[in-house]
């Protein structure tokens, strides 16, 4: 199936399995010189909140790239591949710091992955604003 641009709140039945299996993802953020930085991340998919959400240690490259974007947030994508099949997340990414946000974000990882994450009293959320999602599946 040929790769297609979609509205990120209302993926298709295939898609939206896609994005609940388990898979390692790349998150792809700006750095100030503008050169891409890519990192593997767990990611969790959010339709209906049209949210994308990376949890992630507040000193990490991928938050200060994120935090040095301004208010407004970086332009980011996600992605995820499994042989022929792949999708791609794009938005606007924030970091969030509140703690009900960070749960929630905890809440989703352990949900798609199996596991909780340990505790970590330096983490965030790095909360992604969808505005497209393309892919292959």
């Amino acid at each position: 199936m040929a790769s297609s641009a979609t509205d990120p709140r209302h993926p298709d039945p295939d898609r939206l399995s896609f994005w609940r299996e388990r898979h390692l993802c790349t998150l792809t953020t700006p750095r100030p010189d503008g050169s891409p930085h890519v990192v593997p991340v767990g990611v969790t998919y959010d339709p209906e909140a049209g949210l994308a959400r990376v949890i992630a240690n507040k000193s990490s490259a991928k938050v200060r790239n994120v935090t040095a974007a301004g208010a407004e947030g970086a332009r980011v994508a996600v992605c995820q591949v499994d042989g022929r099949r792949w999708a791609t997340l794009e938005g606007r990414a924030t970091v969030s710091t509140d703690p009900a946000r960070v749960a929630e974000a905890e809440r989703r990882y352990a949900e798609r992955y199996g596991r909780t994450p340990s505790p970590n009293p330096s983490r965030v959320v790095i909360e992604i604003e969808l505005t497209s999602a393309m892919g292959n599946r």
